[in-house]
């Protein structure tokens, strides 16, 4: 089953990032952006990194050989980290986002692959073969660096760009105090959701009877 999922997860979130890829670029540059500005925007999306990660860790680990194409990708660190970012992927987008716009044809699809599908299948994944037991609570402090990083560069491009990826992070339309609520409210919910990973990757550890106190020189 879990190599089914990564499999699953791979296929759909290549389908969902090519075909994303393809649509947004010649509507932005219809929207009149050049070609490498279209790029640069289409990487601006926290969705599409998350994703692009996603699809990583599942190729990372699908080697006949028993080795990880990508070790970077493959360690539980990162698997775990994943989980975290791509399950804010899908709140975030489920409860606010999704009201904000209707998307239609191939941008519906587009959509519901990268905000709901890939999630789905990444964090059943995770739960039933990506989570070890290994997690460390110091973990949350090199998994905080990615919403951190990406909160950095959105807000610093914004005045050079004259755009945001998101609306919540529009300071000339919402105010810097709008923007930092929240900014603060998707860190406090990452930070939850790291805290929540942890809890569960050392319950499945002992389910497994790999109990959670296995050094850091036993990973992977």
């Amino acid at each position: 089953m879990g190599r089914f999922l990564q499999i699953a997860g791979l296929v759909v979130g290549l389908i969902g990032l090519v075909l994303q890829f393809a649509i947004t670029i010649p509507a932005s540059m219809a929207a009149g952006r050049g070609l490498l500005g279209s790029i640069v925007f289409y990487f601006s999306f926290f969705t599409v990194l998350t994703n692009i990660a996603a699809v990583m860790v599942h190729a990372s680990l699908l080697s006949p050989a028993g080795y990880a194409w990508f070790p970077a990708f493959a360690g539980p660190r990162m698997r775990t980290g994943v989980a975290v970012a791509i399950t804010l992927v899908f709140i975030v987008y489920a409860t606010v986002l999704a009201k904000l716009w209707q998307p239609q044809g191939l941008f519906l699809l587009c959509d519901i692959l990268l905000h709901y599908v890939t999630p789905l299948i990444f964090v059943l994944w995770w739960l039933i073969a990506g989570a070890d037991g290994t997690a460390r609570w110091r973990d949350i402090s090199w998994w905080i660096i990615y919403p951190l990083a990406y909160l950095a560069y959105a807000l610093i491009r914004a005045p050079f760009a004259g755009e945001v990826p998101y609306p919540f992070l529009d300071t000339a339309k919402n105010g810097a105090a709008s923007v930092a609520v929240s900014a603060l409210a998707i860190t406090g919910l990452f930070i939850a959701l790291s805290v929540l990973a942890v809890f569960v990757d050392h319950g499945i550890g002992r389910l497994r009877g790999k109990p959670a106190t296995r050094t850091e020189s036993g990973r992977r």
